[in-house]
């Protein structure tokens, strides 16, 4: 007897398989593009989706560039910070381990990327999902391997799950005839493809553990100033809009079916479409005073596509809908994330602390 507890003490130090367990915090892990990217692309040196220049960031921590799209917070962001789950490093930062994993979770998201593969291909390098579902599955073995699998299952099952793609699916890719996408399908048999492969994608991750999980819909992407600056009239492009009304029809139907057939799965379908759009049709309403250009831009050079250093900024950047030509400020960040907090009651999860507080607005470096 005693040489049989000596081999289960010695496999024990070896495989990192505690007696007490794992006392594991609940943690997210967040599946996306540049609307949640927290610093993935900036480690991916041939990106050409970069948010690695002033002034992004302006309005967060330290005021640098911290690889988001925005001058501050994300969504999801704002949503964790709320049901008091910690910020997850981003999969490429150098300090991520298998400790902090364990108290923070991970962000996959990476700008550009896209539910199909071929999104985004002129951005060179991006994580489309299914990449980076297959970084997750690094992550499981790597925990794994720390904690066992039986408490790893129980920390991956407890984690919540965040996916957040589908724009870059049609504004860098079926929009844009340079993709073979724009030839071979209609809109139609498109929205079929790309909701299809994300159900796929849906299935993978339930069978890795993600049980608590929710899918955010597309805003009127037809009205970012990137969309409006292309067309003729300066209005919103309709038809990318219903595109973006069809996606989230389409998702909201495959996550309800999802639902029932899915074992012990809590997935939910995130939809702002409404809020964002009265927010630019009526932005005085929320307190906004510009919902169709850019706080972010070069002069009169329009789309200058990412914000730059000699880029002029706007004086007051909470009263702008948009940071740049694709991506929401941090005010208006703010205000989606309440309307699905209020929407989808979420709760916390833990009983300390607070959310994290909205970052107060600095003057812009350039009152122009």
């Amino acid at each position: 007897m005693k040489f049989d507890l000596v081999l289960v003490i010695i496999a024990t130090i070896i495989f990192g398989i505690g007696f007490e367990g794992c006392e594991c915090k609940i943690v997210q892990f967040i599946f996306g593009d540049s609307l949640s990217d927290s610093g993935n692309n900036k480690y991916l040196s041939k990106s050409l989706a970069q948010a690695s220049l002033p002034w992004y960031g302006i309005d967060m921590g330290n005021g640098l560039p911290n690889g988001r799209f925005s001058n501050g917070r994300t969504v999801a962001d704002i949503i964790g910070d709320n049901m008091g789950l910690p910020r997850p490093p981003a999969f490429l930062d150098p300090s991520l381990s298998e400790d902090i994993i364990l108290e923070n979770g991970v962000n996959y998201a990476s700008g550009g990327g896209g539910i199909l593969n071929e999104t985004g291909g002129y951005f060179i390098q991006r994580f489309s999902l299914y990449k980076q579902i297959e970084l997750f599955q690094g992550t499981q073995k790597l925990i794994t391997s720390k904690i066992g699998k039986e408490e790893a299952e129980k920390f991956f099952q407890e984690a919540r799950y965040v996916v957040a793609l589908g724009s870059n699916d049609f504004i860098n890719n079926y929009l844009m005839p340079v993709y073979s996408d724009s030839w071979t399908y209609n809109d139609q048999t498109f929205m079929d493809y790309l909701v299809g492969t994300l159900g796929d994608q849906l299935k993978i991750l339930h069978s890795l553990g993600a049980r608590q999980l929710m899918v955010f819909g597309l805003g009127p992407m037809g009205c970012i100033p990137l969309q409006r600056v292309l067309s003729t009239s300066g209005n919103c492009q309709e038809k990318t809009n219903n595109l973006a009304l069809s996606f989230n029809k389409a998702t909201s139907k495959l996550i309800y079916d999802l639902g029932k057939e899915l074992p012990n799965s809590s997935y939910r379908f995130g939809d702002a479409y409404d809020v964002v759009q009265n927010v630019i049709s009526n932005p005085s309403k929320y307190g906004f005073e510009n919902a169709d250009s850019p706080c972010c831009s070069f002069g009169r050079i329009r789309p200058a596509l990412t914000c730059i250093p000699a880029s002029t900024l706007c004086k007051d950047r909470s009263k702008y809908v948009f940071w740049d030509e694709y991506h929401p400020s941090d005010s208006a960040n703010q205000l989606i994330a309440n309307e699905l907090i209020k929407k989808f009651g979420f709760k916390r999860v833990d009983e300390t602390g607070g959310p994290s507080p909205s970052p107060d607005v600095a003057p812009s470096p350039d009152d122009s």
